[in-house]
């Protein structure tokens, strides 16, 4: 597999990362595995996951694998933090107190003294940026991440963080940024990928499948075996079950006969070769799906069929 270098960083990671949002939870740790065979064998070295995920259990399995199934050094693992659930309700907290809690708690559930990329998953109103940039400073310079970078931040929310954290200032630079990023959602377009090509950061793609739905599974329904038949994740994929999407869906599928590929292997290819993606992350429930989704791994779409996918999800 395709190694891209993050940004202007010293770190390499795969063009497809492997997600691993339901591990401990959706997926077992033998299904888990099954999955991070598969994708270590494609050449892939690129793991994210996120304190939040399965309160801890995504981190707890996949520290499982360190040492056993893959070697510390032979992986690239990225995680998130500022993200809590209390009394059901979602909440982001970026001070510098509870950021830095969540990595200890993240290096704890891995069972490593390091993570190779530390971010920060949400922009907080409530707290000055200045206080939450503190936290990645500390967590680079006590040796807990190698790497810093945030997520789901706005274009000028993207460039207010970078620039704060230039080096020239003896800060620890952002190495990354991670957006949503598909046929189906393209906002990062307006703004977020122009900055992270012009002040030169990685760029890292999550959800390219359009939570699933370009996949095709869900033309006729909503199969019982699917996420969005699943209650926690019910009104994740439902945004998405719109006419517009629905035509969308019908383009690619069109797309994927022409060519003699899937659904699914033309929405990846399209956002893993978008301009300024770094990588693209994707999860898969079982070992058999992730193998199916690493058989893009193998098509290039023709730039005839980029540009009219490009014309159709822009309507």
């Amino acid at each position: 597999m395709e190694k891209r270098q993050l940004g202007s960083s010293g770190v390499f990671i795969s063009r497809l990362g492997l997600g691993t949002m339901t591990w401990g939870r959706d997926t077992d740790e033998h299904e888990a595995a099954d999955q991070l065979r598969v994708y270590l064998d494609a050449g892939g070295n690129f793991l994210d996951t996120a304190a939040i995920y399965g309160y801890g259990d995504s981190e707890r399995v996949i520290g499982g694998f360190i040492n056993t199934l893959v070697k510390r050094d032979e992986i690239v693992i990225a995680t998130k933090g500022g993200i809590t659930f209390k009394d059901g309700d979602r909440l982001v907290d970026n001070s510098r107190s509870s950021l830095l809690a969540d990595l200890d708690r993240s290096l704890n559930h891995l069972g490593v003294d390091h993570v190779d990329i530390w971010q920060v998953q949400n922009w907080d109103s409530q707290v000055p940026l200045e206080e939450t940039l503190m936290a990645l400073d500390y967590a680079v310079t006590s040796g807990r991440t190698s790497y810093v970078g945030i997520c789901n931040f706005s274009g000028w929310q993207t460039s207010r963080a970078i620039t704060l954290q230039n080096p020239l200032f003896g800060k620890v630079p952002i190495t990354s940024t991670q957006n949503e990023y598909s046929l189906l959602n393209r906002d990062v377009e307006n703004e977020v990928l122009d900055a992270a090509q012009n002040l030169n950061i990685g760029f890292l793609a999550w959800s390219p499948l359009g939570r699933g739905v370009l996949t095709g599974k869900y033309r006729q329904g909503i199969p019982a075996d699917s996420r969005a038949a699943t209650p926690h994740f019910a009104s994740h994929v439902e945004p998405y079950f719109t006419p517009r999407a629905k035509r969308i869906v019908e383009a690619v599928s069109v797309a994927a006969d022409g060519l003699g590929y899937s659904p699914l292997e033309v929405a990846l290819g399209w956002v893993r070769d978008a301009p300024g993606v770094t990588s693209a992350i994707v999860g898969a429930r079982t070992g058999a799906q992730m193998r199916g989704i690493l058989t893009s791994e193998e098509i290039t779409i023709p730039s005839q069929v980029r540009l009219a996918l490009d014309d159709i999800s822009r309507r």
